[in-house]
């Protein structure tokens, strides 16, 4: 699966790996306790946007075929 600006973070999340890329790269919603109800409906787009976050960055290391982000 290829993640673009529109994917949601529960999917994102469902990646062994996601995580820390995303951490890595401040995405501060995986620590929001509101976030866990909206993670189905958040996307990574929208999230960097609000953020100011490097979507492009984030989004070619959750794709790059690595030991670190593998499902």
């Amino acid at each position: 699966m290829k993640y673009t600006k529109t994917s949601t973070l529960k999917n994102i999340l469902d990646k062994k790996g996601a995580g820390e890329v995303l951490m890595k790269n401040g995405v501060p919603c995986l620590s929001c306790p509101m976030a866990s109800l909206e993670l189905e409906h958040l996307q990574i787009g929208q999230v960097c946007k609000m953020y100011d976050l490097p979507l492009d960055k984030i989004l070619e290391e959750l794709n790059e075929p690595s030991k670190k982000v593998k499902k």
